[in-house]
């Protein structure tokens, strides 16, 4: 990073990111101990929450050296009478990030929380607070709105200080979402960044640039850097402090289109094991994601109940897949996991089992459109026209368990393909027809290049409502097009019915369908 632009930054989180909102500074501050600021632990990226329940959430943040994790949490903003909690200890084995699964939380109200770290060199050493806040989810019905979207420092556009940074994420911060399902590629830890692009139209695109994210990741502490390259950002910084995530990973978090078991034939990378580079890139993303797992080595799919009116199923079909192929198998078997037969029959259960009026269904990737790997081989379970084959045996499988167990108003929400789209999926119109009709919905990138629409596959009978973009567009257009996306979704507590909107980077809405809930 250039001199000036390290500076400029550091400018705009002091004076931007300590506290979430002015009004919170003066109650923030706390007691003032005295002692030169570079010895005090400091909070430079900011906090986040996550995997928010009703009655507990996950809080994280970072320090920059051995410190311990102290939090204040209020339901005020005066902090009169908060409760007080030792998070965990900050260490070099873990990138100095930490995190605390809160439990104790009221239910659907408004939490206050503030994160200083304590010095292990000398306890009376605090760094400033950082405030940030979330709602918990409901116990009972109330009206209920999130956002989703995905694919962010992809193609070469990174933090751009002349453009704004990432702006998206200013304009879904004020919405004020209950939360925000982050749909994979958080990072884009193949794609290096360079400090100048020069745009078609004469333009220059200005990256701010770290080591880090000047080459492809291999390294554990590389896979890191692309987390804290992102978190430079005073947008996303923001962003967090005041909405809570339900993050899942797709590929570009290790590398593009991976599978376990991969050996790569690329030559930017000098470890050719994909087995090994997952193993680094789940464990940066795991230490850098407000998550709740069991450990390095527990499932990234979970579910959240988030009261009467929804639940929100989060999918991996990345960890379990088999080896990408033609995808023209004609029985299910290891070669043809998309999820893995022990992630499929969890998938069932959490339908069955689930009593929300919604079962909304997040995938890191679509359904229909066709993503390919190469010339002959497919990136997702669409591989063309036809009936179901390949990796589309467990889609098959999965719709048709959904209509003979009679589960009502389940929705997917998706990104991967960079633009926004709306389909409907229905049994007229396809080749496997035993399945009731359902929407899917897609969006992003956040802060990546956009492409034009990709092509639909017949075997589920996808039709187009909507599409963010022009076919023929020229592809790998620039955040500066104004061509990033996000989708939002509002449920009424009272109809019970679901909108579901698609809006471009300024937050204007592109498309709205309401969808009625089936009893």
């Amino acid at each position: 990073m250039k001199r000036r632009d390290f500076l400029r930054l550091s400018g705009i989180a002091a004076s931007s990111l300590t506290f979430v909102r002015p009004e919170l500074c003066a109650a923030a501050r706390g007691p003032a101990i005295i002692t030169l600021d570079n010895a005090r632990p400091s909070v430079s990226f900011g906090v986040q929450t996550g995997d928010v329940l009703p009655h507990r959430a996950i809080i994280w943040s970072r320090t920059d050296r051995p410190a311990q994790m102290l939090i204040e949490f209020s339901t005020n903003e005066t902090f009169r009478n908060p409760w007080h909690t030792a998070g965990p200890v900050a260490l070099r084995s873990n990138d100095f990030t930490t995190r605390i699964d809160q439990a104790g939380l009221p239910s659907g109200e408004q939490i206050l929380y503030r994160v200083t770290f304590q010095s292990l060199d000398a306890t009376r050493v605090r760094s400033e607070p950082v405030v940030g806040r979330f709602r918990t989810a409901p116990s009972t019905v109330r009206d209920v709105l999130f956002a989703w979207s995905g694919d962010n420092v992809g193609q070469g556009w990174g933090i751009n200080l002349d453009f704004g940074g990432m702006k998206i994420f200013e304009t879904m911060r004020n919405l004020n979402l209950d939360f925000f399902i982050h749909s994979g590629d958080t990072i884009y830890a193949d794609g290096p960044i360079k400090s100048e692009v020069k745009l078609d139209d004469g333009r220059i695109w200005k990256n701010l640039v770290t080591p880090e994210k000047s080459k492809v990741a291999e390294t554990l502490n590389e896979y890191r850097g692309n987390y804290r390259y992102n978190l430079l950002d005073v947008n996303l910084q923001r962003f967090n402090a005041e909405v809570p995530q339900l993050v899942q990973w797709d590929d570009h978090e290790v590398r593009n289109n991976w599978y376990p078991g991969q050996h790569l034939e690329d030559e930017r990378y000098t470890v050719r094991s994909c087995d090994i580079l997952a193993a680094r890139g789940r464990r940066a993303f795991l230490e850098y994601a407000p998550i709740r797992t069991a450990g390095q080595s527990g499932p990234i799919y979970r579910a959240f109940n988030y009261g009467p009116t929804l639940e929100v199923i989060m999918l991996d079909e990345r960890s379990y897949r088999g080896p990408n192929s033609a995808n023209r198998q004609s029985v299910m078997s290891g070669n043809t996991a998309f999820l893995g037969a022990r992630q499929l029959n969890w998938v069932k259960q959490q339908l069955v089992s689930s009593r929300a009026t919604w079962k909304v269904i997040a995938s890191d990737m679509p359904i229909g459109l066709i993503v390919k790997d190469g010339k002959t081989a497919f990136e997702n379970a669409a591989n063309g026209d036809g009936p179901a084959l390949g990796r589309e045996l467990e889609i098959a499988n999965l719709l048709k368990f959904i209509k003979h167990q009679k589960i009502k108003n389940v929705v997917w929400l998706t990104a991967d393909v960079h633009y926004a789209a709306a389909h409907n999926y229905a049994p007229g119109r396809a080749r496997f027809t035993d399945f009731e009709e359902f929407w899917e919905f897609v969006a992003g990138p956040l802060n990546a290049g956009t492409f034009g629409p990709g092509e639909l596959d017949d075997t589920f009978g996808p039709e187009v409502r909507f599409n963010s973009v022009e076919r023929g567009m020229k592809p790998n257009r620039p955040p500066s097009d104004g061509l990033q996306f996000f989708g939002t979704v509002r449920i009424d507590a009272k109809s019970r019915v679901m909108t579901v909107r698609l809006h471009n980077l300024e937050g204007a809405v592109l498309y709205s369908v309401d969808l009625n809930p089936e009893r």
